[in-house]
């Protein structure tokens, strides 16, 4: 049946006219898939109705309340925020932007592991790596403590190196964990440049400067957008790197006003300005990327090699690439591997650990499963409906990426207690007995939160999985009667596995590591591995939390070597000379 179809999707419009089935009647034959219709609503509603719900909430909240936010609370931490924003956008595009560059486009000594090497630091949550660099570069930590030993300086009179618990502090260390998807959207966007438009340039004169200018780097632009995006939305969801560091983000005033303070309505109400810069750097992110499409013209399809560096050059972008891996990654994974053996944590750990790591597997588990069913779920049913309506529907159902898991905790309390007392009402009228709270405050809350959070990352994966397998092959199927259920069995998903277990895995990665949403939804006395090391380090003895700390950066390792592999499958092989 799968070779029947593919033959007659093979022959493709003409051969289905040929068959007596023109487009339009294949229109006329495809029904109108009301589960499909359904399946696309209900995975944008899961999205839409804890947004709606944190706008209610704040409307809810008391007027006099919201101008004490605004004339005290929300301008500083908006132009904090902004400024912190502004800084990791600047950094992480000199370095994503350079090390990309250099690895594109030239070859010199090391570059092979480079490649291997640079994406690393993604397996870092931003706010293990701040407590690493907080604690080593300290007034009393082991790097100043030795410099003043080297230049005999006996008592510590204040520090000799630029304050880390600050603003300038956050921008280094979230930018040098989030400099990689700046590098590896560049880098597969300089990797396809077409030698036709480079060899035509040269042909009129242009220099090497010239060419980077008007050619390259505009033709990369839609790329370093989409990078700059992932990596401002990863730097707004963050509340451990900021609050370790001292910097007053408005995700974590949202944290401290509904936690601290005890005012939900205040904290859906600076939540609701959150969104409004979300709102902004998604429209940023498109505008960057509008009209930016440019393919090569002509049948010649070739990519331009790279060129050689040899001698000092070759040395001077080694080094270049260097640095950011070394203080990106070498240097917090020998920080926490040294801790590890040095505090005997492997021999002698904490019992709970393995309970914590237990309920953390278990969480992430069970939202990579519910997130693969939603997302690729809704994709097929959006490519079975083949309606702009469906399409856009599935693009609102990825905006919980943009989301940070603070807001979207906030969020979904109202919701979910809706949901309970529902439930409740029901077996109450049954039982005579009140079941309690079964989704708020449970492990369920959680899942949802994540499946809500990373239901993009399967969307896109599923979109991208089934934009190579051509629309005719569907058409074919539903010609000769096979039902939409068994084309998905036999054809789709079996094509489609690699995507699957892509998205998987970074599913389950980005729960693993998922701090924000984790702290404000789980349940009493459970514990997952990120919330274990955040509990240490607000009590100031983060070393000991180090296995754990190691055992996230381990898994979280899984997913960015298969990126890697991925760009590497793009790399054109034979440089120039």
């Amino acid at each position: 049946m799968i070779e029947t179809m593919g033959r007659a999707a093979g022959g493709s419009p003409p051969a289905l006219r040929a068959a007596g089935l023109a487009p339009r009647a294949l229109r006329r034959l495809r029904p109108r898939h009301p589960l499909a219709w359904g399946l696309v609503v209900a995975v944008a509603a899961l999205v839409v109705t804890p947004l709606a719900s944190l706008v209610a909430i704040a409307l809810r909240g008391d007027p006099d309340l919201w101008a004490h936010l605004a004339a005290y609370v929300l301008p500083d931490a908006l132009v904090t925020t902004l400024a912190l924003l502004a800084g990791i956008a600047a950094l992480t595009t000199v370095i994503g932007v350079g090390t990309a560059w250099l690895v594109a486009l030239y070859d010199f000594p090391g570059r092979g592991v480079l490649v291997w090497l640079l994406p690393l630091p993604l397996a870092f949550p931003t706010y293990i790596v701040a407590y690493v660099y907080a604690d080593t570069l300290d007034a009393l930590g082991p790097v100043q403590t030795g410099l003043r030993w080297l230049l005999g300086i006996e008592a510590p009179a204040g520090s000799l190196l630029p304050e880390m618990r600050s603003l300038g502090g956050a921008v280094v260390v979230m930018s040098l964990v989030l400099y990689p998807y700046v590098y590896l959207a560049m880098r597969a966007s300089l990797q396809a440049r077409s030698a036709v438009l480079v060899e035509a340039a040269r042909l009129l004169g242009a220099g090497a400067f010239r060419i980077a200018r008007v050619i390259t780097l505009p033709m990369a632009r839609p790329a370093l957008a989409a990078g700059l995006a992932l990596v401002l939305m990863e730097a707004l969801n963050d509340i451990g790197a900021s609050e370790y560091l001292g910097v007053r983000t408005l995700t974590l005033t949202v944290f401290t006003t509904w936690l601290n303070r005890g005012s939900l309505a205040g904290a859906a109400q600076i939540a609701c300005v959150m969104l409004i810069v979300v709102a902004a750097l998604i429209a940023l992110e498109r505008h960057a990327r509008r009209h930016r499409s440019v393919a090569a013209g002509g049948t010649d399809v070739r990519l331009c090699g790279r060129t050689r560096l040899a001698g000092a050059r070759g040395l001077a972008a080694l080094a270049a690439c260097l640095v950011p891996v070394a203080l990106g990654f070498l240097v917090p994974f020998g920080f926490l591997l040294h801790e590890v053996i040095a505090r005997g944590l492997v021999v002698g750990f904490d019992p709970d650990l393995v309970r914590h790591a237990g309920s953390t597997v278990m969480l992430a588990g069970a939202a990579a499963v519910l997130t693969l069913a939603l997302g690729f779920g809704a994709a097929f049913a959006a490519r079975l409906v083949r309606r702009r309506r469906a399409t856009a529907l599935l693009g609102l159902a990825g905006l919980g990426y943009a989301v940070p898991g603070t807001v979207l905790a906030l969020g979904l309390l109202g919701p979910l207690v809706a949901v309970d007392e529902a439930i409740g009402g029901v077996v109450r009228a049954v039982t005579g007995h009140g079941p309690g709270l079964l989704l708020a405050g449970s492990g369920a809350a959680v899942v949802i939160a994540y499946v809500i959070r990373f239901l993009a990352v399967a969307t896109g994966f599923a979109q991208a999985g089934l934009a190579r397998l051509p629309v005719e092959l569907d058409d074919a199927a539903a010609s000769v009667g096979v039902r939409p259920g068994r084309v998905v069995r036999a054809i789709h998903l079996p094509l489609t596995r690699p995507a699957l277990f892509g998205a998987a895995l970074l599913v389950f990665v980005d729960s693993l590591k998922e701090l924000p949403a984790t702290l404000l939804l789980r349940p009493l006395n459970v514990e997952t591995l990120a919330t274990y090391v955040y509990q240490f380090a607000a009590r100031g003895s983060f070393e000991e939390g180090a296995l754990a700390a190691l055992l996230i950066v381990l898994v979280g390792l899984l997913p960015v070597i298969r990126m890697v592999r991925l760009a590497d499958d793009l790399d054109p092989k034979p440089p120039l000379a």
